[in-house]
Order: structure tokens, then sequence, then C-alpha cells
């Protein structure tokens, strides 16, 4: 097994930090985005720093106009559920980077930490379910629908994917991982476990070619009856989900806080940013994949290409 690396479990009143961190991370998200999308739709004789100032203004000005907006309501819909669904994608990514290390500290030090997030994924399921439901209107309700088939097709491969650095690390404590990764960092030799967690990352955060559950073809889908400050905590969530998938990321197959010159816990935040950068990127350049296509690749493809990463994994493991 491996050394348990040092890690200190911070007091609670820690967590405040941890969310401003991930509020920080999800706003530099949706400016980075803001940026890309304003540079696809600027003309050719637009100034770049124009474009670039336009896009990193673009989710404050964004925010500020739905605070100001009314809150749609619809006749029969269930309120509670439809606000909590909204609302509490925040709170699962907050819930998320409560057991990720940054550096030598962690608000949770969970004996479980590498499968947490696995039980935030589930949460997520019931949440856009019921911000699908809730409205009681056919586009969020379908949109609801998408994002489950879409789920059943990502959940395994994912499950998967987090086994394998657990299985290298012989742990499931998220230090032990970190603390595996001292020679050679995960994601050298499990590439293909890190490029489908990550693109299990997109799914949850219903982003980019996995957001079909708020594809335009449904006006918005599960966001399609959102406005106001329902719609500004679901755009929120979907871009702190995405920023606390990056984070967990980085103790799982990135080294923790390790690398030269910066101390640990700004190595973490630097990896951290990247991939979200990555993933943003990702997500504006790649189509959206309608969600029965995507079961046939998530069944016929992710699972036995993670399955054999997983045996490659478990061979070096008993060999060693």
């Amino acid at each position: 097994m491996a050394e348990a690396t040092s890690i200190v479990q911070v007091s609670p009143a820690w967590a405040i930090v941890a969310v401003l961190l991930l509020a920080g991370l999800a706003l530099a998200a949706a400016a980075w985005d803001g940026v890309l999308s304003a540079r696809e739709l600027a003309a050719p004789p637009a100034s770049s720093r124009a474009v670039v100032r336009r896009g990193l203004r673009s989710p404050l000005v964004e925010g500020a106009r739905l605070v100001r907006q009314r809150r749609r309501t619809l006749p029969a819909a269930d309120s509670p559920l439809w606000r909590t669904g909204g609302g509490g994608l925040v709170v699962v990514a907050v819930l998320m980077v409560a057991v990720v290390p940054l550096g030598s500290w962690t608000v949770a030090d969970l004996a479980v930490g590498v499968v947490w997030i696995n039980a935030m994924d589930v949460m997520v399921w019931a949440l856009v379910w019921l911000a699908g439901w809730g409205p009681n209107a056919v586009f969020p309700l379908v949109g609801g629908y998408r994002f489950l088939a879409q789920a059943l097709a990502y959940e395994l491969p994912l499950m998967f994917a987090l086994t394998a650095p657990a299985v290298a690390a012989s742990s499931l404590r998220v230090g032990d991982v970190v603390a595996a990764q001292e020679e050679l960092w995960f994601v050298v030799w499990m590439p293909v476990a890190f490029a489908i967690y990550c693109l299990c990352v997109i799914g949850f955060s219903v982003w980019g070619p996995l957001a079909s559950a708020a594809g335009i073809d449904l006006a918005g889908g599960v966001a399609a009856e959102s406005s106001g400050a329902d719609r500004l905590l679901l755009a929120a969530g979907r871009y702190a989900l995405l920023a606390a998938g990056a984070a967990f990321a980085v103790p799982l197959f990135l080294g923790g806080g390790g690398g030269p010159l910066l101390p640990a816990w700004l190595w973490v935040l630097v990896k951290t940013i990247a991939l979200v950068a990555v993933l943003v990127l990702v997500g504006r350049r790649l189509p959206t994949i309608r969600p029965d296509k995507f079961m046939e690749i998530g069944w016929v493809v992710l699972v036995p290409l993670v399955l054999a990463q997983l045996l490659v994994v478990s061979l070096v493991v008993v060999r060693s």
C-alpha cells in the first residue's frame, strides 16, 4: 500500500475558503467561455482586445441581468422541486471539492474519498431531473429524460475510471492516491482512464458535446422555463460542477500538488485552472452528441476501453 501523504484535515470553517475558491474557478470558466463565444461572434474588423474584454465581462453582465429579471411562474409547477434542482447543483459542487487536498490541507479527509465524487454524481442525476420535472412543462421534462439517458451511459465508465487510481494506490483515500504519484503521475500510464474521467465530468456538468439535456433544439431543455435567479443558479451550478470535476482530477491523475518551484497548494490551483480551460475549449469545439448515440458509445466503446485500462493497472500492481 502506498504510504499516506501528510494531509491535514483543517477546521470546517475553512470550507468558506473552499467555497470562495470554487466560485472563483467557476467565474474564470464562465469568463473563458465568454471570451471564446465573443471571438466566434465577432465581426472580422473587431479589435481582439475589445473582443476579449467583452468576453471577460459577459458573465458579470449576464449575472446582473438575471438578478434583475423576474422569476417565471407556471401553472401547476412544483416550485420547491424546481428550485431545489437548480440551486442544488452548486451545493453538490461544493461537496465535491470538500475532499480535494489543497496542497497538504483538506476540509474532509475521508477514507473513501475517491468514490465520494461518484456519490455526488448520483445527486446530480436527481437534481437535473428535478430541474426538468419541476416546471411541469414539455421541454424541461424531455431535457430531464435526456440527461438520465446520458447519465446511464457515462456512469459505469466513470466508476471504472475512478477505480484505476484507487487500485494503483491500494487505497480509496485521496491523500494515498496523491502519495502514490510521487515518482510518476497516473495520467502518464492511465491516459484512457483520465480521458474517460474528463468526458464524464463534461457529462455531469451538462456541458459541450454532452449538453443535449439543455440543447437549443429544446429551447434550453431543463433550463427552458427558468429565468431570473433560478436560471443564474442553474448556469452557475454547471460551471461549478465543471470546476469541481477538474479539481478532483488533480489528486487522482495529475500528482496533486507535485511540481517544481511553486508551493503545493498553488500547483493544485494551476493544474485545475489549466484543465478547466481545456474542458471549456473542448466543449466549444465539439458538436453535441445525441443521447442514444452516446449510450451506444458508452456501452460499446467506453466500458471496454476503461476495463482494459483497469486490467493493465491491476497487472502492473500485482507484478510490482
